[in-house]
This record gives C-alpha cells, sequence and structure tokens, in this order.
C-alpha cells in the first residue's frame, strides 16, 4: 500500500470539505474567492462533492483488482468531480458589471 499517494489527497479532501461546511453554514468564503462567489451556501455545496469525489476515488484506487469494480468506481468518481465543480461555476458571479444603461 502506498501511503505517500493516500494521505496527501484525503488530507486535501478534509481541507476541501471543511472549506465548504463554513460556506455552507456560515457563508464564509476564502479571500481569494471572496469577490468571485455570488453564492457562497451554493459554493459549498460544490466543494463537499468535490472533497466526496476525491475520496471515493480514492477507495476506489486501492480496491483489489476486482473486475470492473475499479474502473466504475473510478469513473463515477470522476463525474462526482465534474458535477461538483460545476455546481461551484454556478456559484460565480457573472461579469455583467455595467455602470450606466449606455444612453446618454
Amino acid at each position: 500500500m502506498k501511503l505517500y499517494v493516500a494521505i496527501p489527497v484525503v488530507l486535501l479532501a478534509f481541507l476541501i470539505a471543511a472549506s465548504g461546511i463554513a460556506a455552507i453554514t456560515r457563508g464564509w468564503v476564502l479571500p481569494t474567492n471572496r469577490r468571485t462567489v455570488h453564492r457562497p451556501r451554493l459554493y459549498g455545496w460544490g466543494q463537499l462533492l468535490a472533497a466526496c469525489a476525491l475520496c471515493s476515488q480514492q477507495v476506489f484506487f486501492w480496491v483489489p483488482n476486482a473486475p470492473g469494480t475499479r474502473q466504475w468506481g473510478s469513473l463515477s468518481g470522476s463525474a462526482l468531480l465534474l458535477t461538483g465543480l460545476i455546481v461551484m461555476m454556478l456559484s460565480y458571479r457573472t461579469g455583467g458589471n455595467r455602470q450606466g444603461s449606455g444612453t446618454p
């Protein structure tokens, strides 16, 4: 068992999950994302999905080589990660910051 792969990924997943829980419960977002995130609770749900995806990919990576289990588990983890990223993208602000109506 190669723990030098599993330990950093699981620690990263826990940090992402902690940030997601903070965004859901308190509306707190990391300072680098505060200007761009419009809906922090939705962003937190996306972070939780991404953290669960990383953990599930690690679980299925270490499963013995059963026929098809590792492949389908990895594919489902990738789909979950993609879903989490899409949910996080939906929480960003749109770029339409117009100052005036455009007419003089």
